[in-house]
């Protein structure tokens, strides 16, 4: 039996509008059909995906005729709101109002921004549609055995992994979108989207970020900002995303480097975390 079939009960397939979730959501509906309803495509928007990540996730929908519900977090009660293609935010505005509320920033050791702005908001979402358990089906591939053996979360919902049983890798993926008539419209480096999810992400590696830095400053702006946000509410406590170096820094030092930089192997940290910058 394909590993694609839908167990029993409400389904959750979260479409994080990369190109690996995609693939996923194409085979489910390749192996299912249409969906019923107590199947639930969501996407929640942070407000710093790329454009193009946006115009994926609604081609997506278009192109196969799936019903994918947009979510972004609220400070709020209800804490979330169903928003579209032409009204998710694009300026970071559901993260800001999350850095607002808390005072201070996520980072590697607290990650309340994934927590709250997908984890919870699709949770929220979901209760108000009566769902009491359900099975969250996540695109995580057989190739990434380190985020595959994660305990369990201990709340409503089971975690499926379809691609993973399905022996799934990058070079399957790679080829999938090589066949389509469309794909995401941002860089695949080996395998990887180093533009997709969060823009600037405190997770990705040194040398994305600062890449992301120099050809992306106008949307790096934002996240140099939200530091200055943070140290007003803060006083300078948990005023940054890295505890190693702010964005300014960053910033100040691509400009002093220049292209030896990016030309020179090493020189800065490929590793996800940014733990090795200066």
């Amino acid at each position: 039996m394909t590993p694609y079939i839908l167990p029993d009960g409400h389904v959750q397939i979260a479409f994080s509008g990369g190109r690996t979730s995609a693939y996923l959501l194409h085979q489910i509906l390749e192996a299912n059909g249409d969906l019923p309803d107590r199947i639930v495509v969501s996407f929640q928007n942070t407000g710093r995906e790329m454009p193009e990540t946006l115009d994926f996730v609604q081609e997506c929908s278009s192109r196969w005729g799936v019903k994918v519900v947009w979510l972004e977090y609220r400070p709020a009660d209800p804490f979330f709101e169903i928003v579209n293609h032409n009204s998710a935010a694009r300026n970071g505005e559901p993260f800001e109002a999350l850095i607002r509320k808390k005072k201070y920033l996520p980072n590697q050791q607290a990650r309340f921004c994934t927590i709250e702005l997908k984890v919870r908001t699709a949770k929220r979402y979901l209760r108000t549609l009566g769902w009491e358990r359900w099975v969250n089906c996540v695109g995580l591939r057989a190739d990434e055995p380190r985020r595959l053996n994660k305990p369990a979360p201990k709340d409503r919902w089971t975690v499926w992994h379809p691609l993973a049983s399905a022996g799934v890798g990058k070079e399957h993926i790679a080829a999938f979108w090589k066949a389509q008539s469309f794909d995401l419209q941002l860089p695949n480096v080996r395998g990887n989207c180093w533009l997709g999810n969060c823009d600037g992400c405190f997770l990705k590696s040194e040398a994305n970020i600062a890449a992301f830095t120099r050809e992306y400053p106008q949307r790096a702006t934002w996240w140099e900002d939200m530091e200055g946000l943070a140290s007003q509410l803060t006083s300078g406590s948990g005023a940054t995303f890295s505890k190693r170096y702010s964005r300014e820094q960053m910033r100040e030092y691509i400009d002093l480097q220049g292209d030896w930089l990016f030309q020179t192997k090493g020189a800065l940290c490929q590793a996800d975390g940014g733990e090795c910058f200066g």
